[in-house]
C-alpha cells in the first residue's frame, strides 16, 4: 500500500526536473507596455521627436538561484529590434593567397549574391590586427557601429583583439557560419533577434526585446516569445524565474509576472535533501575512516602480544693489544724518534753529530 501524498512527492520531483511553464498573462503584459509607452510620450521633448529617437524596451528576469555556469542565449524574435540605419560590422577571415582589399571585395561580392543588405562594412581579420590595434581606434569602431558579427572561424580569436570595452558595452561579435547555404535568412534572424547573458556571479540579467517605437502588440510578442526561449534553454534544474520586469532607459521596472510562492517551499525542500545527502556522505566516511583506525590498532596490538621481549645483553669493546718492538739485529732497542719536532730541527740534529766527531778526532 502506498502512503497517501506519495504520488505528489514525486510529481514535485519531476516537475523540479523540468522546466517549468511560465503562464504569462497576454492582457497584464499589453497593459504594463501600454503604461510604458504612455510614460515615455510624457518624457519626450521635441528635438526626440523630431529626430525619431526611440528608446530600448528589456525584460529583466530575477532567478530563484545562482546559475553555477555562464551561458548565452540566443533568442529569435517575430519583429525586429533594429531600424534600417543601425550599422552593422562584419569580421571575416583572411582567404589564402589573398590581400586584405582583395578579402573584403570577395566577401562583399558574396554577400550580394546571397541577397544580404544588413551589412554596412567588412572588416578582415588581418586589417583588424593592423590598422585597428590602438586604444582609440579600438574605441572609434566600437561607436561607428551598433552590432558586430564575425565568422566562427576565427570567432575564438578576437577577443584578444577587440578590447574588454566590447563586452562592457554588450557589443561582442556574434558568430555566423559564412558557409551556410540559407546565408541570409541566418544573418536576418541574428540581427533582427536578440541574446541574454547569464552571468554565475548573481541572479539577475537582462534581454533587449523592443523598442519604444514599435506597437503595443508587436512587443507584447516579442516578450513572450523570449520568455518562452529562455525558459527552454536555460542549464538549470527546479524552479527557474522568481519575477519578470519591463523597463526603458529611462523608467521604473515593471513587474509582469511573479512566481508561485509554493515554489520557495519547494526549493526549501530540495535544499534540505541535498544538505542531508551531503551530511550522510560525510557520516559514512568518518565511520570508514574509524572503522580503518580500529583495524588498524587491533592489528598493531595483536602483533605486540605475541612477540617476545629480548633479554638486553651488556655489550663488551674490546681492547686494543699493545704493540710489541720488534728486536735489532744487534740486539739494540732502536731509539724512537723525535715526535712534535719539525723536519728543520731533524736535519740541524744530523748536521751537528759530525761535527762532533771531527772535534773529538782533533782533541
Amino acid at each position: 500500500m502506498r502512503q497517501p501524498g506519495y504520488l505528489d512527492k514525486r510529481e514535485e520531483r519531476s516537475m523540479a526536473d523540468k522546466p517549468e511553464d511560465l503562464p504569462l498573462d497576454r492582457v497584464q503584459v499589453k497593459k504594463a507596455v501600454e503604461a510604458l509607452q504612455a510614460f515615455l510620450k510624457t518624457k519626450s521633448t521635441p528635438d526626440s521627436l523630431l529626430l525619431d529617437e526611440s528608446q530600448h524596451l528589456s525584460l529583466l528576469f530575477t532567478l530563484w538561484k545562482i546559475p553555477k555556469q555562464a551561458q548565452t542565449i540566443r533568442i529569435p524574435l517575430p519583429h525586429g529590434i533594429r531600424t534600417e540605419a543601425d550599422e552593422v560590422c562584419l569580421f571575416t577571415r583572411d582567404e589564402p593567397n589573398m590581400t586584405p582589399d582583395q578579402t573584403q571585395r570577395f566577401y562583399k561580392k558574396l554577400l550580394t549574391e546571397r541577397g544580404v543588405k544588413n551589412i554596412t562594412e567588412v572588416i578582415p581579420y588581418k586589417t583588424l590586427r593592423t590598422e585597428y590595434k590602438p586604444f582609440e581606434a579600438k574605441r572609434r569602431l566600437l561607436g561607428n557601429f551598433d552590432m558586430f558579427l564575425s565568422d566562427d572561424r576565427i570567432r575564438r580569436l578576437l577577443s584578444s583583439h577587440i578590447g574588454k570595452h566590447f563586452y562592457e558595452r554588450k557589443k561582442e561579435p556574434l558568430s555566423l557560419n559564412l558557409q551556410s547555404k540559407k546565408l541570409a535568412l541566418d544573418i536576418q534572424r541574428t540581427i533582427q533577434g536578440t541574446t541574454i547573458s547569464i552571468s554565475k556571479k548573481g541572479c539577475c540579467c537582462m534581454a533587449r526585446v523592443a523598442h519604444s517605437g514599435m506597437a503595443a502588440d508587436e512587443i507584447a510578442e516579442n516578450i513572450d516569445s523570449a520568455v518562452s526561449t529562455i525558459v527552454t534553454k536555460l542549464r538549470m534544474k527546479g524552479p527557474l524565474i522568481k519575477i519578470i520586469h519591463l523597463k526603458s532607459q529611462s523608467s521604473v521596472a515593471l513587474p509582469i509576472y511573479t512566481s508561485n510562492l509554493s515554489n520557495l517551499t519547494l526549493i526549501e525542500e530540495t535544499q534540505k535533501e541535498a544538505r542531508a545527502a551531503m551530511d550522510a556522505k560525510k557520516n559514512a566516511s568518518k565511520q570508514k575512516s574509524a572503522k580503518k583506525e580500529q583495524k588498524s590498532t587491533e592489528k598493531n596490538s595483536g602483533a605486540e602480544g605475541e612477540e617476545e621481549i629480548p633479554q638486553l645483553v651488556p655489550i663488551v669493546t674490546p681492547r686494543k693489544k699493545a704493540k710489541l718492538e720488534k728486536p735489532t739485529k744487534k740486539g739494540l732497542v732502536k731509539v724512537p724518534k723525535p715526535t712534535g719536532g719539525k723536519k728543520g730541527d731533524c736535519l740541524r740534529f744530523r748536521q751537528q753529530v759530525p761535527m762532533c766527531f771531527i772535534i773529538l778526532k782533533l782533541i
